[in-house]
């Protein structure tokens, strides 16, 4: 955890704190939305639905050695990164039932890991035999 080892930056990280958790509207916004998406288009798709337990996963509140604003924080960490990878997944989901095509190389973008399966770039043949 580098907050630990930077305890003199609590001045700038107290000021950012609102910006922070101003995003909790936005990520409640979008998990309900998506779940919403994920119920009826991935039932009139066909795709079985993502498991959410699986991503989201608040607990490390329950540990008795953090304080209370530290057991606030990794109970919002939990939610957020949780809700984001679920969604994530979601997506990636989705574009393996429409788009199945891989990227054009860039050395530069990371490729999500379901990718690997998707047919190459510019691959016609493939394409056309699908």
């Amino acid at each position: 955890m580098k907050s630990k080892q930077h305890k003199n930056r609590i001045i700038f990280q107290i000021p950012v704190m609102p910006v922070i958790y101003s995003l909790i509207i936005v990520i409640v916004a979008l998990d309900i939305w998506v779940e919403v998406y994920h119920r009826v288009c991935f039932w009139a798709y066909g795709i079985p639905y993502v498991k959410r337990s699986e991503y989201i996963k608040i607990d490390r509140h329950k540990l008795s050695y953090l304080d209370g604003f530290e057991k606030l924080n990794c109970m919002y960490c939990g939610y957020v990164n949780g809700v984001l990878h679920y969604v994530s997944t979601i997506a990636g989901e989705t574009e393996k039932y429409w788009c199945g095509i891989k990227h054009q190389n860039d050395p530069r973008f990371h490729a999500p890991s379901h990718h690997k399966d998707f047919l190459e770039y510019g691959d016609a043949e493939a394409y056309k035999k699908l």
